[in-house]
């Protein structure tokens, strides 16, 4: 290899590394950054639909609904009256159906206020990512490594939930056993005010269990995760270094 050339491949190495290294001193404000922005924009769908930008807060509407089922009953709303709305308040504004594919369509009016533009859950689990990575990166050095069961624990709450509502829309949206769930209420002798039983709309069972199962699932993957991505950045580190040093240039 001339001498020119060995340059050449120095200094890209160098600059390589020098990149990496600003990277993975910078990573978690570049997450911070571009994964803040993500999802903050299933909230500014409704903001815009509220000032008459019709056609920027439906391509949101039409981009999140590949991430989310978006059902108007499961989601939070801005700008109106309530913030959560119940199934039959949403088939009366909207349409008297049960199908999924139809009441996703809904994403509000002036007088109810704009849907977010993913629902409760999405909220709860994408957000949650974003909060607990932020909280985790000054803790890092003085947390213990989330091991691999530890993960699953975190995880298995949502599971079981999305689950079971899963296998209680086959019921139809808004018939089956999580919509009532007269389960529940047997278990805890009525304790509780019934729309604490009834349906999805906010302080319900359902509403608070999909609050709390996105916040694990954020815990969870963020104290897993996210120490091997810190570990990914100081490796390449390590290795753009010592390439620079001798190794592979002559």
């Amino acid at each position: 290899m001339t001498n020119r050339a060995s340059d050449i491949l120095r200094t890209d190495l160098q600059t390589s590394r020098n990149v990496n290294q600003t990277i993975q001193h910078h990573w978690i404000a570049l997450f911070g950054v571009a994964y803040g922005l993500f999802i903050a924009l299933p909230f500014l769908a409704p903001v815009l639909m509220e000032f008459g930008w019709k056609g920027a807060g439906n391509s949101l509407y039409f981009l999140y609904s590949f991430l989310c089922h978006q059902l108007p009953e499961r989601s939070y709303f801005l700008f109106g009256t309530k913030f959560t709305y119940s199934l039959p308040e949403i088939q009366s504004a909207w349409q008297n159906t049960l199908n999924p594919m139809i009441l996703r369509m809904f994403i509000g009016n002036p007088q109810m206020g704009w849907k977010v533009a993913w629902s409760d859950r999405m909220v709860s689990m994408y957000s949650s990512i974003w909060v607990f990575g932020l909280l985790w990166y000054p803790l890092r050095r003085h947390l213990p490594r989330l091991p691999f069961w530890g993960l699953i624990l975190f995880l298995l709450p949502m599971a079981l939930d999305g689950t079971a509502h899963l296998i209680s829309d086959f019921a139809g949206i808004g018939q089956g056993f999580r919509d009532t769930n007269l389960w529940l209420a047997l278990l805890t002798h009525n304790a509780l005010p019934p729309t604490f039983y009834v349906g999805d709309a906010w302080g319900s069972f359902n509403s608070i269990m999909r609050l709390l199962t996105g916040i694990f699932f954020g815990i969870g993957l963020v104290w897993f995760a996210f120490p091997y991505v810190d570990d990914t950045f100081q490796d390449l580190n390590r290795l753009m270094l010592e390439l620079t040093k001798h190794s592979i240039i002559p």
